[in-house]
């Protein structure tokens, strides 16, 4: 699991220990992590390996790739590493486009493919990306949502991705599925200097438990059947007859 050592990554921790998983728990904070992995421990007595990685460094990736390729027990992989960072587009540090994309993007992706060709010999396991509602909110303007260009096109790709392999995958035994929460009470907008203390928010518990804020389901079918109805629509080899001349 990355992403483990605080917020939405401490609380699945949590709730794996207490249904009897061995955890390996990645992050770049071994202070915590340690700290997390010792409560495991003693509160749920679980196994807990601590493997501390800045995933934006590639041979510190490379090292969880090979962690997680090389467990033939992996049953759950669980992409939650990451960070926002806000802010009009051309103000955007390029280092800091490096760096989400190689959390959100490569991270993801690598770690991915690194752990599902074993679950898929063995016909079982699983894979949680964690993304954002941000991702589905490309075409709102930045005012009530911030500025966050890069932090929701990063987003985007985990939900494409995931929908991708989870469809590559069907009958294998392994299932993808991606998660987006919404605003959620953790340091996450803190770290950034955002005060959203007076913003209700749901709690890491609840998004770990799987109590998505979206009341109506049908809503994500109906994008679905939109996003399909687009793409299948599009597909010709000729103009669309707006854009052909009036004779």
């Amino acid at each position: 699991m990355t992403g483990a050592s605080s917020g939405i990554g401490a609380s699945y921790a949590e709730r794996l220990a207490r249904d009897g998983y061995d955890l390996v728990l990645i992050a770049r904070r071994r202070e915590r992590l340690e700290a997390l992995a010792e409560r495991l421990r003693r509160e749920a007595d679980a196994h807990a390996e601590v493997l501390a990685a800045d995933l934006t460094d590639a041979g510190a990736l490379a090292r969880v790739e090979a962690r997680v390729s090389g467990d033939e027990s992996l049953a759950l992989l669980i992409n939650n590493a990451g960070f926002g960072s806000y802010g009009p587009f051309v103000q955007v540090e390029p280092e800091v486009v490096d760096h989400l994309i190689d959390i959100h993007v490569r991270a993801v992706a690598r770690l991915t493919r690194a752990a599902v060709p074993g679950m898929v010999r063995r016909g079982a396991g699983g894979v949680i990306n964690i993304a954002s509602l941000l991702a589905l909110s490309g075409s709102m303007p930045p005012n009530p949502l911030p500025h966050r260009s890069v932090y929701a096109g990063a987003k985007a790709f985990i939900v494409t991705f995931t929908q991708a392999v989870a469809g590559e995958l069907v009958g294998t035994g392994v299932r993808v599925q991606v998660c987006l929460p919404g605003l959620v009470a953790t340091e996450f907008h803190t770290v950034q200097g955002m005060d959203l203390s007076r913003i209700p928010r749901m709690t890491a518990a609840d998004v770990v438990a799987c109590i998505p804020g979206l009341d109506d389901a049908s809503l994500l079918e109906r994008l679905t059947d939109a996003q399909r109805a687009v793409v299948m629509g599009a597909n010709r080899p000729t103009l669309a007859r707006r854009y052909q001349p009036i004779n």
